[in-house]
């Protein structure tokens, strides 16, 4: 283990304790700086930052009860909240190592120390300091993300009532700090709502984080939403910081809340009424303030009914509720959503932009769209890739009407030649993927021809 340790700041009363420190943790650091005067602390921190601080509890003014020594833990986090402090001291117990803990200390040994049980307490401290680089990382790219977000059309808008319900629900909740249960159908694009509430709050310049709760088992429940400390379990190498935490400040949402077992919701209730976790392997509590936005499928309020969902916690989550109507319900806005995801293609692919014929936009307001906007989105993907036209035509889409139980691939029962005609097209077209030139050659058509019989059956 060679420079790992990043930049260590040493402050000790006892230049004995400076000078041996030093030497034993020069080849474990980048840099290592002592200092024997409190007082410089101030200008030491406003000159240059540190990775890890060592800090003396007792100095020659209190050589007992590690006040001074907690006056400059409360200065040094005050300048950096951020900051990694492991607190030293000869005269330590475990009541002033709880307290030292309490009031933002990373850790607390003992001295005389042993030199191996130091460098694990510094190397578990510096992967802390790592999480905490993250979180920041993290923080400024959600912050690009949303400027990038607000200067590209906005997906959270539109002119069908049902989206004109939600927008006018939206601008009264999004200002506020309340809690907002998402419903809807899959793909209706609740994360996309979620992400637009956080950047009209108070928050927006704080951090977003998503988790997928139905995504997360038994055992990792905790450790993923509320952290844990190395060597807590079995596969716990190191600190992490949970989700929760991460999102201090700013907001968090949980998709797919429905999907959480009863054991799981107690545990996330109990968050929620203390406003604070508990790492798992540590008994300290940690102060959380977060927006929380949580999103599902499910029929929760029924679910309440059957015994799968706790009514006190649904009363937690959902201060709003706001429905998403799904996309077969708001299709006024069907033409905004395709011209804005034809052009992000067109972007991708490196591709001219593309457009929809009067026709084809037809063909996708009749399809019932089970997969609502997610499944707009490959759609719209696949035709701008597949087809070499430059306005997409109702053919571009035929593979809809295949999937669509509004069309049979089977000729009715029926003498009604018009009816039969258009079957014997519709199957035709599918057998072939909605490749034009194979259909009309299956039913003995110029393409010109089938082209007209597409036309005048609307497909």
């Amino acid at each position: 283990m060679e420079q790992n340790l990043g930049k260590i700041l040493i402050i000790d009363d006892n230049e004995d304790i400076l000078f041996s420190a030093k030497m034993l943790l020069k080849k474990y650091a980048q840099q290592v700086l002592i200092e024997k005067d409190p007082r410089k602390i101030p200008f030491l921190l406003n000159h240059d930052t540190y990775d890890l601080i060592l800090l003396d509890m007792n100095f020659h003014e209190d050589t007992t009860s590690g006040n001074e020594g907690f006056y400059w833990l409360k200065e040094i986090l005050a300048k950096d909240p951020s900051a990694v402090v492991i607190m030293i001291t000869a005269f330590g117990d475990v009541e002033m190592a709880v307290r030292a803990l309490k009031e933002g200390a990373t850790d607390f040994v003992l001295k005389p120390w042993q030199n191996e049980k130091l460098i694990a307490t510094l190397s578990a401290a510096s992967k802390l300091k790592t999480s905490y680089k993250e979180i920041s990382t993290l923080k400024k790219t959600n912050s690009a993300l949303a400027s990038q977000l607000s200067q590209g059309v906005n997906l959270v808008t539109g002119q069908s009532p049902a989206m004109q319900q939600l927008l006018h629900l939206m601008n009264r909740v999004a200002k506020t700090d309340a809690d907002v249960l998402l419903l809807g159908e899959n793909g209706t694009g609740k994360e996309v709502i979620a992400r637009s509430l956080h950047q009209q709050s108070a928050r927006a310049d704080k951090v977003f984080i998503s988790v997928d709760m139905g995504s997360l088992t038994e055992t990792l429940f905790e450790s993923e939403l509320f952290g844990h400390k190395k060597g807590a379990f079995t596969d716990a190498k190191e600190d992490r910081v949970g989700r929760f935490e991460m999102a201090n400040g700013g907001t968090l949402f949980l998709d797919e809340i429905g999907n959480l077992s009863m054991a799981m919701q107690a545990k996330l209730l109990t968050v929620l009424q203390r406003r604070e976790v508990i790492r798992v392997g540590t008994g300290q509590p940690i102060p959380i303030n977060v927006r929380l936005i949580c999103a599902t499928n499910m029929p929760l309020q029924q679910m309440v009914q059957q015994g799968r969902f706790r009514q006190d916690l649904l009363y937690r989550i959902n201060t709003i509720e706001l429905n998403l109507p799904a996309l077969r319900d708001r299709l006024e806005d069907l033409p905004l959503l395709v011209d804005h995801f034809l052009k992000r293609y067109a972007q991708k692919y490196k591709q001219p932009a593309k457009s929809v014929s009067a026709a084809a936009l037809e063909r996708l307001k009749r399809y019932d769209w089970p997969g609502n906007i997610r499944e707009l989105e490959h759609v719209l993907e696949r035709a701008s890739i597949i087809s070499e036209n430059h306005v997409l035509q109702p053919q571009d889409f035929f593979f809809l009407q295949m999937q669509s139980p509004a069309f049979s691939e089977n000729v009715p029962q029926t003498h009604n030649l018009d009816e039969v005609e258009r079957a014997t097209v519709v199957k035709a077209m599918g057998k072939y993927d909605g490749n034009i030139s194979k259909a009309a050659k299956e039913l003995g058509l110029s393409r010109a021809s089938l082209y007209r019989r597409l036309e005048k059956y609307g497909l």
